[in-house]
This record gives structure tokens, sequence and C-alpha cells, in this order.
């Protein structure tokens, strides 16, 4: 077994008090084998890593997902905690919601279905895909060594179809019944804490906005057709029949857009990813959203290309009326982190990659790999602190500031040097490797995806 470092053991020791002594180690190991395995992350290619490559007790690695009794809820609620008092200890927090496929296919995956590849399709182009869906809760943070928000996964739960929901016997519960459970599971976790939560046009759901806008702040797009209106005029004197929830129509975003007295405002957004800044206009108001008896108040943002009158337009909807127009835009624009953090789980930790077929494992395995990537960030931060962390540098391409590659590159290398493994026979043959060409490998299995 090897001798696990002080830092990676004062991330993970607060996991403790949730898995018995003995399935603690096996965890650590996994955990230690899956920063440092490139390409799959079964657990055969972990334990290769770690030097267990002829372990004959090697099922017992496999039942800590399929078997064990530790609840992934609870080792959400601390890995959130351990996040929030790293980076946002006080203050308000934003958080992005969206869903991400797991492209997976095989008779023994239950809740497998078919969904819509939404990385692969376009306006004009439709591409349907098997696998499982997730819903993942991101908190989005600024990161003291980074250049950009980073989003850090923290609750991941499946959102299986209704064709699964059918086969089991059970009722359907729509992405958005998920995502309201996690909304108001995050406001019991986080008490006395101002919370804003970014989606994309499928949250802009009435039900759900008005189920959780008393918990939390909603910034979501918005259609251009919403029927909107006025606040209902005040009950009179004498005023028979029921009190009015609405008042007059307004007119729809869409003409709103188009008409000649909108006011537009001009916005400069902040530095993106590839280093450009980006000039928009904005017009705004205040409106009652009401469809199908239920009722929430916006405040709503109309957003075209500056200087281009004709549009392109696109709506936003923030459920806090007191909120600017260019706060809202601002913030929103981090929802895109969202994406980047999906993209770097499947080229640099293996989503897509395991193969379990239990389902209890399946269920478990695709959060803790999402997990990974927070933990990963916690410990670049601390690392970042004694002066390790640097970006990957050569002599055509110099990073202005580290990325999740740079992360998982320094904290393998830390892994790899403090590390001891004890697995090796007694009568081992030692060979020396020049500093220079064991520096080249050093670097070649850091930034191994």
């Amino acid at each position: 077994m090897p001798t696990f470092p002080r830092e990676f053991q004062t991330v993970i020791v607060p996991y403790a008090h949730l898995f018995c002594r003995r399935v603690f180690a096996h965890v650590q190991l996994l955990l230690l084998g899956a920063i440092l395995a490139p390409g799959k992350r079964t657990i055969t290619s972990v334990l290769r890593i770690v030097g267990l490559g002829q372990q004959p007790a090697w099922h017992k690695y496999h039942r800590v997902l399929s078997r064990g009794k530790w609840s992934a809820r609870a080792a959400s609620r601390l890995l959130l905690g351990q996040l929030v008092a790293a980076f946002l200890p006080t203050g308000p927090l934003v958080f992005g919601l969206d869903e991400t496929l797991e492209r997976r296919w095989g008779p023994r995956i239950a809740a497998r279905g078919i969904y819509r590849d939404a990385v692969r399709s376009s306006d004009s182009h439709l591409v349907k895909c098997s696998g499982l869906r997730w819903l993942s809760v991101c908190l989005l943070t600024p990161l003291p060594w980074a250049a950009r928000v980073w989003a850090l996964p923290v609750l991941t739960v499946p959102a299986p179809s209704a064709g699964w929901a059918r086969a089991q016997g059970r009722r359907h519960k729509k992405v958005t019944d998920w995502a309201r459970q996690a909304v108001l599971q995050l406001a019991r976790w986080l008490p006395g804490r101002q919370l804003t939560y970014l989606g994309d046009s499928g949250y802009a759901v009435l039900t759900l906005l008005a189920a959780t806008r008393a918990h939390a702040t909603w910034l979501t797009r918005l259609r251009l057709d919403a029927a909107l209106y006025e606040t209902a005029p005040a009950r009179v004197a004498g005023q028979r029949g029921r009190t009015r929830v609405k008042g007059a129509r307004l007119p729809s975003l869409a003409q709103v857009a188009a008409a000649a007295s909108t006011a537009w405002q001009a916005l400069t957004l902040p530095v993106d990813a590839r280093g450009q800044a980006r000039t928009v206009e904005l017009a705004t108001g205040t409106a009652l959203w009401y469809s199908a008896g239920t009722l929430v108040p916006i405040r709503w943002v109309l957003v075209r290309p500056a200087g281009e009158a004709d549009g392109p337009f696109s709506a936003l909807l923030s459920t806090d009326l007191t909120l600017e127009a260019a706060a809202i835009v601002t913030t929103y624009a981090q929802r895109w982190a969202l994406e980047v953090t999906f993209a770097q789980v499947r080229a640099h930790l293996g989503v897509e990659t395991q193969r379990q077929w239990s389902a209890l494992a399946i269920a478990r395995t695709t959060p803790v790999l999402l997990g990974l990537f927070s933990l990963v960030t916690l410990l670049a931060n601390r690392l970042h602190a004694r002066g390790l962390l640097r970006a990957q540098a050569c002599a055509w391409y110099q990073k202005q500031a580290p990325t999740f590659s740079d992360a998982l590159a320094t904290v393998r290398r830390y892994l790899w040097a403090e590390t001891l493994f004890d697995n090796s026979p007694k009568d081992t043959v030692l060979l020396k490797i020049p500093r220079h060409q064991l520096h080249i490998w050093q670097e070649a299995l850091a930034w191994a995806a």
C-alpha cells in the first residue's frame, strides 16, 4: 500500500467518516489512481497505475462502488463545504445547472436512453445518442491563480428518461423536477447564504421558478414570445369578484426589440477565455410572467450585438427585480464555464470510459469523476500556496494562467514525488535513470489525457 502525501490526506480525510476503516483505505487508493491514470478510468487501470496489477483480491475494489454502503449525497455536502471554505467563505454564491450526456451502450445499463446530443447537434442537424443523462450543479467561482471563472461540480444526479420510469413502474421526473430538488437541497446545506442559479432556456419554467424563488435567485434565458403582464391594479372599495392577480397584457419581447421607441444601453462584456472583449446593447424592464395559473415577477433583459439594430436578439430573465441589466448579463455569461468543465472531465478524467454494469456502480462513478474535478482543483489550490503550481510553457507557446490540465499535471507531479509504493519484492534490481530523462518522462505522463 502507498504512503499518501500530506496535502492529499488533508483534502480526503474529511470523507473518512462516510466509510468503514477498511473501505476508506480502498477509497483513497482509488482516488489516487484515478488522478494518476491516463486514458480509461476503469478499476483495472487504476490498480495498474498504483502498482497493484497483480493484486489477487482485485474484486474488493469493484465492491466499493457496486456494494459499498456510503452516501454520495453526504459526500457532495462535504465537497461543497470544502469549496465554499476555500474560495468563497463569505458573500453570495453563484451556481450553474446543466445536463450532460454520458454516451454509453449495452443492454445491461438499465437507465440508458436515447437523447439529443447537444454537443454534436446544431440548428440544422439533429444528432441523437444512446447514453445516461446527468444533471450537475456546479459552483461558479474565480480562482486566485486562474484567468477565468471555473465551474466546480458539487452535486450530480441522474435524470433518466420517461421510458426507463415506465419500465421501472415509477413516476417520471422531468429535469426541472430534479433541478427543484437540487436547489432546495443546497438551500438546506447553505442556510443564510444568498444563492443564485444560472440555467439555459430549459430551466425557464414557471413551476420551477415559482417553487424555488423564495430560496434562490434564477437567471435564465427567456422566450421572446413569453406572456408578460403588468402588475395587477389595486382593489377598489366595493369591487365585486376575485382580486386580480395580473394587469393588462404587455407587448411581447419580440415586439419590444423591434420597436423604435425602445431605449438601449451599451455594455462591454469582460474579456472571455479567448482574450476577446465584446460589446452588446441592452434593454430592460419588469413584468409578471403568467401561464396556467402560475405567476412569477421577473426583470427581463433584451440583448443584441452593438450596432446591429436588426438583431439577432436574445432575452434573459431574473427573478430578482432589483438586479441591474448589466449585472444580469455579466453574471449569466459565467454559465459557459459549465461547458468547459464537461469537456475537461471527458478529456482529462475519463468520463465515458468507465465500464461498470452494476446499477449502483453506474449511479456513483460519473458523479465521483465529476467531483474529482473539484478535488483536483482543491489540491492544486493548496499546491499554489506552496508555489508549486505553474502553467505549461514551451518556446512556441506561453500560457498566461494555469488551466485544468496544468492543475492536474501539478497534482500528479506532487503525488508521484511524495507517494511511496512498497509493492516491489525485496530482490528488486535498481536502475539509475538520468535526471533529464526522468524529467521528460514525468512531463509526458503529467499532461497525458
